[in-house]
């Protein structure tokens, strides 16, 4: 079973990168500006001690600013972090009246809204090795190479690249996936990679087994009921 912990994988490099990247010079500046006065005497007067860069109080102003800057968008990209999930449940009539089937959706948990970026999938069929990722069109050869056709033993919803994934204030998924009771006895994990792009230009991962609980669930077993994962 992957891990379907929630990853942090890419940083905005104009707003994560350029405020640390200013501060680092202002601090070498300050630096510079401390050790140069320190000097006196003769050397002060000579190269490279009489260069001066900048005046020590608008240097501390400037450095003030940009490490509150750093700080502030810190905790300004905790708040609006997403937080990826899914949510499944057996439900009667996706398609047949007396079928039921394995429905699974997505959600992003956050505060704010997330941009999807990327969507892969890996099929772990049952006593079989694992295949590669791969995207929509070609998880859909993959199972048709197995017999399951698309539309009668399985629906897969395509979710592409600037797709966007809103704040949830509950529970309320964006559809994903609809799978028959034949598609999971044949397939023991159906594994989705999304990543997305929150609302300060970072991008977050999580691995997510739609299959997870679907025969633990499934109807007349000895449990039954909704599987909920929030993102970590």
């Amino acid at each position: 079973m992957a891990s379907d912990q929630q990853r942090h994988v890419r940083r905005s490099p104009l707003l994560f990168t350029t405020p640390l990247v200013l501060l680092a010079v202002l601090a070498l500046v300050l630096l510079w500006e401390i050790t140069r006065g320190n000097v006196t005497g003769e050397l002060s007067r000579q190269w490279p001690w009489r260069l001066r860069l900048m005046d020590t109080d608008a240097l501390g102003s400037l450095l003030a600013v940009a490490l509150a800057a750093v700080l502030g968008r810190a905790q300004y990209a905790r708040t609006v972090r997403p937080a990826l999930g899914w949510r499944a449940s057996w439900v009667p009539g996706a398609f047949a009246p007396d079928e039921p089937a394995w429905e699974a959706g997505i959600l992003n948990g956050g505060p704010q809204h997330a941009v999807v970026e990327r969507v892969e999938y890996r099929l772990v069929p049952h006593d079989r090795a694992p295949g590669a990722w791969t995207d929509h069109a070609g998880l859909l050869r993959e199972l048709a190479a197995m017999g399951l056709v698309h539309g009668k033993h399985y629906r897969q919803m395509l979710v592409g690249a600037g797709f966007p994934l809103p704040g949830a204030t509950g529970y309320e998924t964006a559809p994903h996936g609809a799978y028959t009771q034949r598609f999971v006895d044949e397939i023991d994990e159906l594994r989705l990679r999304l990543r997305v792009t929150d609302a300060v230009g970072d991008s977050h991962e999580r691995v997510m087994d739609l299959m997870r609980g679907a025969r633990l669930e499934r109807p007349g077993a000895a449990r039954s009921g909704l599987i909920v994962e929030p993102g970590v």
